[in-house]
């Protein structure tokens, strides 16, 4: 199915019934990605659970042990992909929350329509392209 990259009309100017499809469709595409988040940190607890283990029948001579190093860099790289599947996570349920008060589709920043598409590739976000571009640039 195509996606509209245009914005939407006022939710107003439309149909209680494609306003009520709108919301059904965009909550399964929340509920998707949180699932997907929620299975990637559960694999990943498993991944660092797995490590301390190994790291327990290991010395801990990282100066002397070529592996020592190796270890460490998996478990940090671990803990940061863990960090940033909760964080989605967290962003999908102020998405979903954003959805029940009728302000999902709309910029937090400017209150412009987010594009169906934008919203299709990043469930979570809050911003337009254009505000998003803004906060880039400013870092």
């Amino acid at each position: 199915m195509p996606l509209d990259p245009g914005p939407r009309p006022d939710a107003g100017d439309r149909p209680a019934e494609a306003r009520a499809a709108d919301s059904a469709h965009a909550a399964d595409r929340i509920a998707a990605a949180g699932a997907t988040a929620v299975a990637r940190a559960a694999a990943l607890e498993v991944q660092v659970a797995a490590l301390a283990e190994q790291q327990a029948l290991t010395t801990h001579d990282d100066e002397h042990d070529p592996e020592g190093v190796t270890i460490g860099f998996e478990r940090a790289q671990l803990l940061g992909l863990l960090s940033g599947a909760r964080d989605e996570i967290a962003a999908l349920d102020r998405a979903a929350d954003r959805l029940r008060d009728g302000t999902y589709g709309r910029c937090a920043r400017c209150g412009a329509v987010i594009p169906d598409v934008r919203l299709e590739a990043l469930p979570a976000t809050d911003t337009c392209l254009t505000c998003a571009d803004l906060r880039r640039r400013r870092r």
